[in-house]
């Protein structure tokens, strides 16, 4: 699964990097420790009824997807991740997938290596538990990361139809299995979109179940560097560029 990642950019850098349109962020603060149901930055493209023009925006969203007919937010922390082999069948999942795709941007994304230590066998006897060693994965050149995402907009039924809070942009982070050299440390991983995909993933003209199925199959493998840091990012608390400094 993801469950932290880290997003340091600022604003400028994304609307560069993403080639964005039209942008509703005013700052970023950058964060090396992003947790469940906080507030992220997330690449989207919209078609305008009048015009017919397709516009990519920069939006925030908070993680963990709320579908629009929740009756409260509650769902949200569940809701981080959405498995790629089922999202288009998944009640929760399926009407974003078909025209609510969007970008999570990264620098990367922190995962618990289960290690098992010398007399694991006898400590797991006395309740001991196994080594967890974290660990931060990112691009071998440094180069920013696009996380496949939903997206939804949850309609809060304590505000009034005309309030312009009364709206919540939520998102979920696709996930896939970890075949490749990396899948010791964790079994799933994010799936991330290659630069020559993001406008198709992005297309909300894109609506077909088999349609979207065969871009999510088109994703390749992402080859990631992984890197032991310390355990202040164990707590959300901490926050800061130390937490991805090689332990």
């Amino acid at each position: 699964m993801c469950g932290r990642y880290v997003m340091a950019r600022d604003v400028g850098d994304l609307v560069a990097e993403f080639d964005v349109d039209e942008t509703y962020v005013d700052s970023l603060e950058p964060s090396y420790n992003i947790a469940p149901t906080d507030p992220v930055p997330i690449i989207l493209d919209r078609r305008d009824k009048v015009s017919g023009d397709h516009s990519r925006k920069l939006v925030t969203a908070r993680w963990g997807l709320v579908p629009p007919w929740s009756k409260d937010t509650k769902s949200a922390a569940r809701l981080i991740n959405a498995r790629r082999e089922t999202v288009t069948e998944k009640p929760s999942f399926r009407k974003a997938a078909a025209s609510k795709r969007a970008l999570v941007p990264a620098d990367g994304y922190y995962e618990w290596e289960k290690r098992e230590v010398p007399g694991a066998a006898e400590a797991a006897a006395k309740g001991v538990k196994i080594e967890k060693v974290p660990t931060f994965l990112h691009a071998s050149d440094g180069g920013v990361l696009a996380f496949a995402a939903l997206f939804e907009n949850w309609p809060d039924p304590a505000l009034p139809p005309d309030d312009p809070e009364r709206w919540v942009r939520t998102c979920t982070i696709l996930t896939g299995p970890a075949s490749d050299s990396l899948g010791y440390i964790h079994d799933r991983t994010p799936v991330i979109v290659p630069r020559a995909m993001w406008a198709d993933w992005l297309d909300p003209e894109t609506t077909g179940e088999a349609d979207v199925k065969a871009l999510i199959d088109a994703m390749p493998e992402p080859h990631l560097t992984p890197r032991i840091v310390g355990s202040l990012v164990n707590s959300v608390r901490n926050n800061g560029p130390e937490l991805i400094a090689p332990a």
